[in-house]
């Protein structure tokens, strides 16, 4: 073929087709653009302070989850549009595509469960971006979540990425509302009704404080004597939060709670422990001989 003629058969294809699947690249990018743009706007009164911290959960989640729907279509449509402006016939593809696709989602089975899984646990609202859950035996703060896997970072800084087809069970330590829940051991011969009154004295004070108090929903519930443990009686209170706020208010609950227990010489105890030597029939217990040595260091000195 005359170079000539090829030469001309591209300018003329340059022009036409060329420019056609410039301008649809270019279109598409201005799409992607604005659909980033659309969802934000759609979303951005729900990012304001005066709403509660749960619907901004909410809405972060939906609108990633819709911007990466939103880019997935465009993209979509951009590429069949191209291939038609190429010459190449769409219909035996989308043809072909459905038979592969046919052979392939046997063998894609776990994609598929996890896009369905996905889908519930967004329509459910059993995870947003900013809570803290556990999932697939990892737990972290949420950073990201779509249809195929739940992103996680746990307080170490390691990354989680969890399918969400391996997502049986769900807990969310955040959702609407959080629990701190306090052990608390003082010594056997405390009086336990004096240390619950302390404890409710530090709860009076730490709802007092500004710093604190927006955060606390309820006052402290004091369950009352727990159980007996080897060293120590332990008593169980719990205090109601705002969601994921429940480690900042029991750190500082628990700080000051030390020092009231200093002031009124409360004991939390050491774990000890007891040696019985054991007993006759007689009542008599064998003697039991401590050998108390020096060390070198000190016998040298």
């Amino acid at each position: 073929m005359d170079l000539g003629i090829l030469f001309d058969r591209s300018l003329d294809w340059i022009i036409t087709s060329g420019a056609r699947i410039l301008l649809i690249i270019i279109v598409a990018a201005v799409a992607l653009k604005l659909a980033s743009l659309l969802s934000r706007r759609i979303f951005a009164r729900f990012n304001e302070d005066r709403l509660e911290g749960e619907v901004q959960k909410r809405a972060k989640t939906l609108n990633s989850l819709i911007r990466y729907i939103l880019g997935v279509v465009i993209v979509a449509v951009a590429i069949v549009t191209i291939l038609g402006e190429l010459g190449i016939q769409i219909g035996p593809i989308i043809a072909a595509a459905g038979i592969v696709g046919l052979a392939v989602g046997f063998g894609a089975q776990q994609l598929v469960q996890d896009i369905i899984s996905g889908f519930f646990i967004l329509l459910e609202d059993q995870i947003r971006v900013g809570d803290v859950v556990q999932v697939g035996g990892k737990g972290g703060l949420v950073e990201k979540v779509n249809l195929r896997m739940t992103i996680l970072r746990d307080l170490s800084g390691n990354v989680h990425f969890v399918r969400n087809g391996h997502i049986d069970v769900v807990t969310n330590m955040t959702k609407d509302f959080s629990f701190y829940v306090f052990d608390i051991g003082v010594a056997y011969r405390e009086n336990v009704e004096e240390v619950m009154q302390v404890i409710k004295e530090v709860d009076g004070e730490f709802r007092a404080d500004s710093e604190y108090k927006n955060d606390i929903l309820e006052p402290l519930e004091i369950l009352g004597l727990d159980k007996f443990a080897d060293s120590a009686v332990i008593i169980k209170a719990r205090i109601k939060t705002k969601p994921i706020l429940q480690w900042r208010v029991g750190r500082a609950f628990n700080l000051r709670l030390k020092k009231k227990f200093d002031e009124h010489n409360i004991e939390i105890p050491y774990p000890h422990v007891t040696v019985y030597m054991g007993e006759d029939k007689q009542g008599e217990a064998s003697p039991m001989r401590i050998l108390m040595e020096k060390a070198e260091s000190e016998t040298a000195g």
